[in-house]
């Protein structure tokens, strides 16, 4: 077994780079994925994120897998918050940055984070092992370059159980995801609602018909010019209202669609002639995954068509079996979504820090797991299908 670090994805190839992942489907493990995001100056240069990716190969050179690992400067575009960890060190005249990030930048998407063949085999005790490799590299890279940590973000639970260990501290969060249990159609789908919220679904749908609104799913190879525009207007529109401006360039999005338009879903809202709001989704053969919203006109319920329905009716007619919309918003749970847990590993390099961290993620935890049972009794579904 070999591994060898690379700070651009060409210096790997898009040539070892499929080979490594085999036929893995994830868009995040995409080689055209990363490449939008150094080509685009999305990462790299003065950023604050600064790749390297960790090749795991066998004895005659043959890649197995990825790790899509980054130095950071500061927690931006992570979406696990750690901003009290950084002002804690600071207030001990510790430096906490840069630290590692092993994870996909600017997407709280829960999924693997070993790019690799043998993932299609899910409980592989090979893939296992490389995951166990791979968080000692990380820990002795981390020690070497006397980092203050590095941080396995959104990973899959099933990876969990294996890199539990004293020196990694365990940290869950709570998103809201929808799954396909079977259903045929949207109002099929809506059936299995009770009486009550089945109506105000249905009330929302028929809103947004009732303002003159049209939306319309078209795939990323299929977008001209015109449209990607018009939606990098509405990403950084929404960026804008909190005085923001968008972590990604125009070009980032030009690029996947170059490199993956078939695995992207726009969804375009229009009113007459005009546009007025787009959502963007990447998906694959199992999952849909919502990324970036913005309107340039505000309607009612037009968020919930665009972002939720419109995505449930696009995973029932190819017969996707989740959909994971983004993090955080309990106004997901009236559609249909439901509490599911998120998962971090977290290797904190100071010990006096790592036994106070591993306090508060204990405590962090049992507050999660509260919300969760509690929300939890908010889905829309009759009782009969919980």
């Amino acid at each position: 077994m070999k591994a060898q670090w690379f700070n651009q994805v060409a210096q790997i190839g898009e040539t070892r780079w499929k080979q490594a992942i085999g036929d893995m489907s994830y868009p995040f493990a995409q080689y055209g994925f990363f490449l939008a995001l150094e080509s685009s100056q999305s990462v790299g240069d003065e950023s604050g994120w600064y790749p390297e990716y960790l090749l795991l190969m066998e004895d005659d050179d043959t890649p197995i897998a990825i790790a899509p690992t980054f130095l950071k400067t500061h927690s931006q575009g992570e979406f696990v918050f750690d901003w009290s960890w950084a002002e804690a060190y600071q207030k001990h005249g510790i430096a906490y940055y840069p630290k590692r990030i092993w994870a996909v930048p600017f997407s709280p998407v829960t999924g693997p984070r070993l790019f690799s063949g043998l993932d299609a085999k899910t409980q592989s005790a090979e893939l296992n092992q490389l995951y166990l490799l791979v968080a000692q590299v990380l820990t002795d890279r981390t020690n070497e370059q006397k980092l203050s940590s590095w941080h396995l973000l959104f990973n899959q639970t099933e990876r969990l159980e294996g890199l539990k260990s004293e020196f990694l501290l365990h940290r869950s969060a709570c998103q809201f995801h929808w799954f396909n249990r079977g259903f045929k159609d949207m109002d099929d789908y809506f059936s299995h609602f009770s009486s009550r919220k089945r109506k105000v679904a249905r009330k929302e749908r028929k809103k947004v018909l009732d303002q003159g609104l049209t939306l319309t799913r078209k795939l990323g190879s299929e977008l001209s010019k015109e449209e990607i525009d018009f939606f990098y207007i509405c990403y950084q529109s929404t960026y804008a209202k909190r005085g923001q401006e968008g972590y990604l360039t125009r070009d980032f999005f030009q690029s996947l669609i170059s490199s993956m338009g078939d695995q992207i879903l726009l969804v375009l809202a229009s009113k007459g002639d005009d546009w007025i709001a787009a959502s963007w989704c990447f998906f694959d053969g199992h999952s849909l995954y919502g990324r970036y919203w913005g309107c340039v006109e505000e309607f009612d319920c037009l968020h919930f068509e665009a972002c939720y329905y419109q995505g449930i009716e696009f995973c029932l007619e190819k017969g996707l079996q989740h959909f994971d919309p983004g993090t955080q918003g309990e106004h997901k749970i009236a559609r249909g979504f439901e509490p599911v847990y998120s998962h971090s590993l977290h290797y904190i390099a100071h010990p006096g820090f790592r036994d106070a961290i591993a306090q508060f993620c204990v405590e962090e935890g049992k507050a999660v797991d509260l919300y969760k049972a509690d929300v939890a009794t908010q889905v829309p579904f009759k009782k009969s299908d919980c």
